[in-house]
C-alpha cells in the first residue's frame, strides 16, 4: 500500500493535484468559457454604430445651420428631431443585436472546445446578475430620454453597464470585473461632459471592449 501511495504520488504531484481541484471548483462555480473573440466583435461593433451615430447626427445638424425649412422651419426642425431619435434608436438596436449574436457565437465555439455547458445553473446566476442591473438602467434611461435629459443616456448607459460586469465577475473569469471599472470610470467622468456622450460611448463600449477582448485572448486563448 505504502508503495503504491509512492507510486500515485510520483504520477500526480501534489502541485498539479491541487491545481486540478482549483480548475474543477472554477468549473463548477464560475463560467470560464468567456472568448477574447466576443469582446473584440463587440467593440468594433460599438465603434462602427457610434460612427454611424455621428454621421446621423452631422447630417442632421447640417440640416438646421442650412436653414432649410418644411411647411415653415420649426415644423422641420422638429420632425427632423423626431426623426433623428427613432434613427439612433435602430442604430443602437442593430449595433446591439450584432454584438450580441457575435459575443455568443464565439463563446459558444469555446464552450464546445472546453466541454462546458452553455447553460447550467452557474450560466443562469451569472445572466441574471448581468440582465438585472441593466435592465433597471435601461428604465432610468428611458426615462431620462422622456424626460429630454439626452445628456445622460450616454453615462447612464455605462455606468450602469459597469455595474452589471462587476456585479457579474463573481461568476465569471475575474478580468471582467476590470473591464466593468473602467465603463463605470468612463460614465462618471461623462456625467459632467455631457456634450461628448458619444466619443465616452465609443470608448468605453468600443475600445475598452477591444482591449478587453486581445488581453482574454491572450491570456487564455492563445497557446489553444
Amino acid at each position: 500500500m505504502f508503495y503504491k501511495v509512492l507510486y500515485m504520488d510520483s504520477q500526480h504531484p501534489p502541485l498539479e493535484t491541487l491545481q486540478d481541484i482549483k480548475r474543477m471548483m472554477e468549473r463548477s462555480s464560475r463560467f470560464i468559457s468567456l472568448s477574447g473573440w466576443s469582446g473584440i466583435c463587440a467593440g468594433i461593433c460599438a465603434l462602427l454604430g457610434a460612427w454611424a451615430a455621428q454621421q446621423r447626427i452631422s447630417a442632421y445638424l447640417q440640416v438646421r445651420r442650412n436653414g432649410r425649412t418644411y411647411h415653415g422651419e420649426n415644423d422641420y426642425v422638429s420632425e427632423s428631431a423626431a426623426t433623428l431619435y427613432s434613427d439612433l434608436i435602430i442604430i443602437a438596436g442593430i449595433t446591439f443585436i450584432t454584438a450580441f449574436i457575435s459575443a455568443f457565437v464565439f463563446t459558444w465555439l469555446r464552450s464546445r472546445r472546453n466541454g462546458t455547458p452553455m447553460w447550467d445553473r452557474t450560466v443562469q446566476r451569472l445572466a441574471w446578475n448581468t440582465i438585472l442591473p441593466m435592465v433597471i438602467g435601461g428604465l432610468v434611461i428611458l426615462r431620462a430620454i422622456e424626460l429630454h435629459y439626452f445628456e445622460l443616456v450616454a453615462p447612464g448607459c455605462l455606468i450602469f453597464y459597469g455595474l452589471a460586469l462587476v456585479n457579474a465577475s463573481k461568476y465569471t473569469l475575474g478580468e471582467i470585473r476590470y473591464l466593468g471599472y473602467g465603463q463605470l470610470i468612463l460614465g462618471i467622468i461623462n456625467l459632467w461632459s455631457g456634450v461628448n456622450g458619444l466619443y465616452f460611448w465609443a470608448a468605453g463600449f468600443g475600445i475598452l471592449h477591444i482591449l478587453y477582448g486581445a488581453i482574454m485572448w491572450w491570456k487564455y486563448e492563445r497557446q489553444r
